[in-house]
């Protein structure tokens, strides 16, 4: 199943689903990345998509958020004032998931900032996600383990260089990360339930010069500045693997950020094993 669902208030969001069985899972991306961000894998890798390893055992769905391009095409979501923030994001799949009429409650992936989205569906609807898994998700840890000044030059690192990606396509997302980590310590925390944290374990630190040199940063982010993010982010997994007790966190994945891209049959294993621990009615907390 693959089209476009009218969400309400004139607008319609892109969803593709695929395979059979029970409980749905949900891919979340992250910024800027549409549903074909999990059917694809890095070059060098020899195993099939997350989306189609998970298709083989159950039904899976991802989706356009707005702004997120498809290659050089645009979204095929109808476009939304930017930037946005996770709890937009949440009401957007609120919708799309009625829409389409998948069925709950289901496993919820997020990748990134997807991540930060997927933790508070799950914080806003409880009943309706009975696992989660989480790819190097964004948190609310990240902020929190920097100084005042650390974050200011952490936080437009976030949003990335896209001035001249919006002058071409002005809907292009991009999340606000402050208001987003606010909304989640609004919605308060996580119920139990069989939850995976997948972290990167490739540092950042080593990248900062060349990507100074080739432009992608700009000259005012010091060049050790990588080694500050990289001891935030190992802090903030941490956290988000204790966000649940008895959570499995995968700390060694020989790979970069795009975990899901770079070691699809890691993520899909990580997916799978909480499906099947949700369909046999196992708590990671108590099973």
């Amino acid at each position: 199943m693959s089209g476009t669902f009218d969400i309400g208030d004139g607008r319609r969001m892109f969803l593709e689903c695929t395979g059979s069985g029970s409980p749905t899972v949900i891919l979340v991306g992250g910024q800027r990345a549409s549903a074909e961000d999990w059917a694809i894998v890095a070059e060098d890798v020899d195993s099939p998509s997350v989306y189609a390893l998970v298709g083989a055992d159950t039904r899976v769905c991802a989706y356009d958020r707005p702004g997120t391009p498809v290659g050089e095409a645009p979204s095929r979501s109808d476009p939304v004032d930017q930037p946005t923030t996770a709890a937009d994001m949440v009401s957007d799949l609120r919708a799309l998931v009625g829409a389409a009429g998948i069925e709950e409650p289901f496993v919820i992936v997020g990748h990134s900032a997807g991540g930060l989205a997927a933790r508070l569906y799950a914080a806003t609807y409880p009943d309706d996600v009975s696992g989660m898994v989480l790819v190097d998700a964004l948190g609310e840890g990240l902020r929190d383990h920097m100084t005042a000044e650390q974050w200011a030059i952490q936080k437009p690192m976030l949003r990335g260089d896209i001035d001249a990606s919006i002058a071409e396509y002005p809907a292009l997302e991009w999340i606000e990360p402050d208001a987003s980590f606010d909304q989640m310590r609004a919605a308060g925390g996580l119920r139990r339930m069989p939850l995976i944290v997948i972290s990167a374990d490739q540092p950042i630190g080593p990248t900062i010069p060349a990507l100074k040199a080739a432009g992608v940063l700009g000259q005012e982010v010091p060049d050790d500045f990588g080694y500050v993010t990289d001891a935030a982010q190992v802090k903030s997994q941490a956290d988000l693997a204790a966000s649940v007790p008895g959570s499995i966190h995968v700390t060694e994945t020989n790979s970069g950020h795009n975990v899901h891209i770079e070691q699809p049959a890691l993520v899909a294993g990580a997916i799978l094993d909480v499906v099947r621990l949700v369909r046999d009615g196992i708590d990671v907390a108590t099973g």
